[in-house]
């Protein structure tokens, strides 16, 4: 019998930080299962979360601009893809658990709604009588519950530290758990590089997004200090760039920027701490993986840009607008009449109640179906 995980549980023995997450020592699952020859754990779970139809659906639906606005935009998925490369990026630096680096960055938006976080606060709003929507909680909701393709348990019985890892605003929580373990105060390493890559990458591929959309434009940028620096580096590196080239190796700078200072400022908070286990990192005095004080202030600043400039621009407010209404009109609809759900989300009824079901639901449509099925059901005719 090929021994390949055994191998390769040996082989992160050898190579892995003393902090970092070991295949070999993981919690487990809720539902106990035998170990894959070939896989190790988090390998697993990897190819259980890009085989699961909530991860395809991400192709569809919103980072920005609303899905088919044009062929070049991200969506959830090209961002969670773009995401997963620098925690892979990060792991490797650091000598953490790429695998399970890679589970949580390709996991943490498949609870999102459709159209962007302007879609999930409709939904929270929506179910502000009937427990809320975070689509972080509805992420790990999506992997325990919603998606159930397996005959032998519900869910896809991922295992203890994915799970933990998309809980990143429930760790700081006073003695918050999952499965009676501690996810907190603050998360393992993998998990912490998980959600600043995820920072990371929307504040250059947004910009990226925005130049090309003609809706931020290079004066706008050129009064920004993140912007200036990514620039300056630019022009440190290169000379007789096209106005094109020296845009693209510019955004490329933006991320460049903060992966050197995550990298920078985090080797000396773990070498003041000098964590020896996943249980020090998670009681630190404070997060080991981070930005320095003063690109938090840099970043600070750019990040309202983006908010007046892009996020906040007619050009993007009014479409997201227009499209999040009709997903308000869908909702209330499916709750009136839930007959009209998909047969799977009508057998969770019983279990689920109405409200959660349709939320579950709801949230689980592409921009796209959620505007065929407001159509579909002649939702443009109810009063506004």
């Amino acid at each position: 019998m090929n021994q390949a995980r055994i191998d390769w549980e040996r082989a992160e023995e050898a190579v892995l930080a003393p902090y970092a997450t070991h295949s070999s020592e993981s919690l487990g699952r809720h539902h106990p299962e035998n170990g894959h020859p070939l896989r190790s754990c988090f390998s697993r779970d990897r190819d259980r979360i890009l085989h699961s139809k909530c991860f395809r659906r991400l192709e569809y639906k919103t980072q920005v601009f609303v899905n088919g606005t044009a062929d070049h935009y991200r969506t959830r998925l090209t961002h969670t893809m773009e995401m997963a490369a620098v925690g892979r990026t990060l792991a490797r630096i650091f000598r953490v658990n790429e695998d399970l680096t890679e589970c949580i960055c390709l996991a943490h938006d498949l609870g999102h709604s459709p159209f962007g976080h302007a879609g999930e606060h409709a939904l929270d709003h929506l179910m502000k009588n009937h427990g809320g929507f975070d689509h972080n909680l509805q992420s790990l909701r999506c992997v325990e519950t919603v998606e159930s393709p397996y005959p032998d348990f519900q869910g896809l019985n991922l295992t203890w530290e994915v799970r933990a890892g998309l809980l990143k605003h429930e760790a700081h929580v006073e003695n918050a758990q999952l499965d009676g373990q501690p996810i907190g105060p603050f998360q393992s390493l993998e998990a912490q590089m998980a959600d600043i890559a995820d920072d990371m990458t929307y504040q250059a591929h947004d910009v990226d997004d925005g130049l090309e959309a003609g809706i931020v434009t290079l004066v706008q940028l050129e009064q920004t200090e993140f912007w200036c620096m990514a620039a300056a580096a630019t022009r440190e590196r290169y000379s007789n760039l096209t106005d094109d080239q020296f845009l693209r190796a510019t955004i490329r700078n933006l991320l460049e920027l903060q992966v050197v200072d995550v990298m920078e400022h985090s080797q000396k908070s773990l070498k003041k701490y000098h964590p020896n286990s996943v249980h020090e990192v998670m009681a630190a005095p404070e997060r080991l993986i981070d930005f320095s004080p003063d690109m938090k202030e840099i970043l600070s600043h750019f990040t309202a840009f983006m908010f007046e400039n892009l996020y906040f621009h007619h050009g993007v407010a009014d479409a997201t607008k227009e499209s999040v209404g009709m997903m308000r009109k869908l909702f209330l609809h499916y709750v009136e009449h839930p007959e009209t759900m998909g047969r799977k989300a009508r057998a969770r009824l019983e279990a689920e109640g109405l409200w959660r079901t349709a939320c579950d639901y709801v949230a689980g449509c592409t921009d796209r179906y959620a505007i065929e099925e407001f159509h579909r059901f002649g939702l443009e005719e109810c009063a506004k």
